[in-house]
């Protein structure tokens, strides 16, 4: 016969009894230390976040200060290099990037025709053996053209535009040029004006990927620069301010126009070109 509870031999236990104010030293203090524990853990959290933010604060200040630094010492580390060292433009980086072709010939100044260089100076930058990199009374004038609300241009000097093509990008913003004023004017320092129609005359574009004089001699007229004439320097030369739409070998009516007028100003330049061709 099947023991009753209770009874002895029974194998039930009885229930455990605990008084209401008695404490519970089982599961319940359990669940309260690990309530403990996620609450430390919480706040450990919470004191960790500021901290983690305050040194993602400084690493991005860091990077900020350090790219900063380097667009501000790169033109005149550069600069430096680039008064012995063949240099290479933005725009040729460009298409070097994207696979495109470019086609360049570094010269000396010695090896490029003095026509050439008389042409660039007269349709570019009649003053530039007088300013230091910017010709501020033309840049005065471009201003009060702008005050006025007439269109402004022409007062870019060569040393303003082998900044723009050494260092900085090809839009018109007034960002950019505004940076082509200091770049010009650390340019004209550290270089002399030689080395620096030398370079111009070396990255200037005259057409698709082509890049120099040399480059743009063979392109278009199948020569050496050494070798151009004072006509088709005329022609190069006005051909600067639109490389891509203008043919030096077949120029059309307004650019054979502005290649006359840019030789005409030639014979009665007088002596700008002596900082320059002096040496020569």
């Amino acid at each position: 016969m099947a023991q009753e509870d209770g009874l002895p031999g029974s194998t039930t236990s009885p229930p455990e009894l605990r008084h209401p104010g008695m404490p519970d030293t089982g599961a319940p203090d359990m669940d309260v230390r690990e309530a403990d524990a996620r609450g430390a853990g919480d706040r450990d959290k919470a004191a960790r976040m500021p901290r983690n933010r305050t040194r993602r604060s400084l690493r991005i200040t860091r990077i900020i200060v350090w790219t900063l630094l380097l667009l501000v010492l790169a033109p005149p580390l550069l600069t430096v290099i680039y008064s012995v060292v063949p240099p290479i433009s933005t725009l040729m980086i460009s298409r070097y990037a994207q696979g495109l072709w470019v086609d360049r010939q570094w010269r000396s100044l010695d090896q490029i025709s003095p026509h050439l260089v008389r042409a660039v100076i007269t349709s570019e930058d009649a003053r530039f053996c007088d300013h230091r990199g910017v010709d501020w009374d033309a840049l005065h004038g471009q201003i009060q053209k702008l005050n006025a609300g007439e269109d402004a241009r022409g007062a870019s000097t060569i040393t303003m535009q082998l900044a723009k093509n050494l260092f900085l990008w090809g839009d018109r913003s007034f960002i950019r040029k505004g940076l082509e004023l200091p770049t010009a004017l650390m340019i004209d320092q550290i270089l002399t004006k030689r080395r620096i129609m030398e370079v111009y005359l070396n990255v200037a574009e005259w057409g698709e990927g082509i890049f120099g004089a040399e480059a743009a001699a063979q392109a278009w007229f199948g020569k050496s620069a050494a070798d151009l004439t004072q006509a088709e320097a005329s022609r190069l030369a006005t051909a600067l301010p639109n490389p891509i739409l203008r043919n030096p070998a077949r120029p059309g009516r307004g650019h054979a126009r502005l290649a006359s007028t840019n030789q005409r100003r030639i014979a009665n330049a007088g002596n700008i070109f002596g900082c320059v061709l002096a040496s020569r």
